[in-house]
C-alpha cells in the first residue's frame, strides 16, 4: 500500500511527458527561431494618444517587408488591453480598436512572418493582477474574447502571449492567475499555441521555479537583460542610479567599471558597478545561464523561447553592444532556444532612422547571425 503514492507520481508524470509529446507546441516552436519586438505601437505608448493615425501609421507594410528581409521569422506585437478594456465588460472589446490590430497582424502575416499577439499592459494594470481577484476575472473575461476573435487564424503562425512581465510577487499566486487565464484563452481558442512565463518579468529565475501548467500546448518563455547595470546603463527607468552609467563595457573588466563607476556620485551605486567589473560577464556566463534555462525545459519536456533580450543604446558602446548580443544570442541558439530581440527601431533598436527611413543597423544584424539587407 505504501508504494501507491509513488506509483501514482510516476504514472501521472509520465501521463504528463505523453501528452506533452502529442502536443503541437513543440513543433510551433520551430516558428519562433529569430524574432524582433515591434514596441511602442499598440503598446507603451501616451495612454491617451492610440488614435487612428497612430495605429495605422506608426509601423507599415515596408517596415514589415524590411523586417523579413533582414531574415526574422517572427514578430511579437505588444498590445496594451486598456485602451479597449471595459471594467465589468472587458470581454465586451471595442470593434473599432479590434480592426485596427487586425491590420496589423495581417501586415506581419503578409510577410510570411509569425506574429506573437503579446498583451503589454501598463505596471498599474500588472499591480491590480497582483492583489484584485474580481480583476483578474476581467482579464480572463478579455482574453477568452480576444481569443475567440482570432481562434479562425491559422495555429501555426498565430500565438497568444498571456503576459509582459507579470510583476507578482508572489510565485504561486501568479501560477494560479496564469492557469485561470491560459484557461480562458483554451475556451476562446481551442487549436492555438499560448506563450507562458514565470512570476517576475519573466525572468530566467522564475522560469526554473515554475512548474508547467496542466495545458501541453504551451511554450515557455523567459526574458534576458542581465546584468542590467550594463543593458540599461543611460535609461531613466528601472534603477535611478542606471542613467548615470556611461561606456561601460561587455565583457566585463574590473579597470573599465572603476573609470565608469568614478562617474557616480553614490558610493552604493559605485560598488554596484565595481562588482560587474569583477564578476566575469562574457560568453561562459551568458552560457551558463542559457544552460540552466535549457535544463529546466529538458526536465519538462518543453518547448523554450527567450522572446526579450537586448541593450539600451544611448551610453553603451557599439562594439560592445554587439558583443553582449552575439554572446547571448549564441548562447540561445547552442541550446535550442528560439529567441526575439528588444526592439525593432527605438531605444534598443535593430535599425536607425536615415532620412525619415529605416535602415538596418550592420552591427546589430551581424551579431544577430542575420544577414545585411537593404531596405525592400
Amino acid at each position: 500500500m505504501k508504494f501507491k503514492p509513488v506509483l501514482l507520481a510516476v504514472c501521472l508524470a509520465l501521463s504528463a511527458l505523453s501528452a506533452q509529446s502529442r502536443s503541437p507546441a513543440s513543433a510551433r516552436a520551430a516558428r519562433l527561431r529569430r524574432g524582433i519586438n515591434l514596441s511602442h505601437w499598440f503598446a507603451q505608448g501616451d495612454p491617451n494618444n492610440y488614435s487612428k493615425e497612430r495605429l495605422e501609421t506608426f509601423y507599415t507594410v515596408e517596415d514589415m517587408a524590411l523586417i523579413k528581409s533582414m531574415g526574422f521569422d517572427n514578430v511579437r506585437l505588444g498590445v496594451n488591453p486598456q485602451p479597449m478594456f471595459r471594467r465589468n465588460q472587458a470581454d465586451r472589446i471595442p470593434p473599432e480598436y479590434l480592426g485596427y490590430l487586425d491590420a496589423a497582424v495581417k501586415e506581419i502575416l503578409d510577410q510570411k512572418l509569425a506574429v506573437v499577439i503579446d498583451i503589454h499592459p501598463e505596471g498599474d494594470f500588472k499591480e491590480k493582477l497582483a492583489s484584485d481577484d474580481d480583476f483578474v476575472e476581467q482579464f480572463a473575461d478579455f482574453w477568452r474574447a480576444l481569443a475567440r476573435h482570432y481562434a479562425g487564424y491559422d495555429p501555426e503562425t498565430v500565438f497568444f502571449e498571456i503576459l509582459n512581465e507579470p510583476e507578482v510577487r508572489d510565485r504561486y499566486r501568479w501560477y494560479g492567475i496564469q492557469s485561470k487565464l491560459v484557461q480562458a484563452v483554451r475556451e476562446g481558442a481551442p487549436r492555438h499555441t499560448i506563450v507562458a512565463a514565470g512570476a517576475r518579468w519573466s525572468d530566467d529565475d522564475d522560469l526554473v521555479f515554475l512548474e508547467p501548467l496542466r495545458d501541453s500546448n504551451i511554450i515557455y518563455n523567459f526574458h534576458f537583460y542581465e546584468p542590467h547595470v550594463f543593458t540599461h546603463q543611460g535609461a531613466t527607468w528601472g534603477v535611478n542610479y542606471w542613467h548615470g552609467v556611461q561606456g561601460l563595457g561587455y565583457p566585463s573588466n574590473v579597470e573599465n567599471a572603476r573609470k565608469a563607476a568614478a562617474e557616480l556620485p553614490d558610493a552604493v551605486d559605485r560598488l554596484a558597478v565595481l562588482r560587474y567589473g569583477a564578476e566575469h560577464w562574457d560568453a561562459a556566463r551568458m552560457d551558463l545561464e542559457m544552460g540552466q534555462a535549457a535544463e529546466w525545459a529538458k526536465r519538462w519536456n518543453v518547448p523554450l523561447i527567450c522572446n526579450e533580450f537586448g541593450v539600451f543604446r544611448l551610453n553603451a558602446e557599439p562594439q560592445d553592444r554587439a558583443a553582449w548580443i552575439r554572446d547571448v544570442r549564441a548562447a540561445l541558439e547552442r541550446y535550442n532556444i528560439g529567441w526575439a530581440m528588444w526592439d525593432y527601431s527605438r531605444g534598443f533598436g535593430v535599425v536607425n532612422t536615415v532620412n525619415g527611413h529605416n535602415v538596418p543597423d550592420e552591427m546589430t544584424i551581424q551579431a544577430l547571425g542575420l544577414k545585411p539587407a537593404s531596405r525592400p
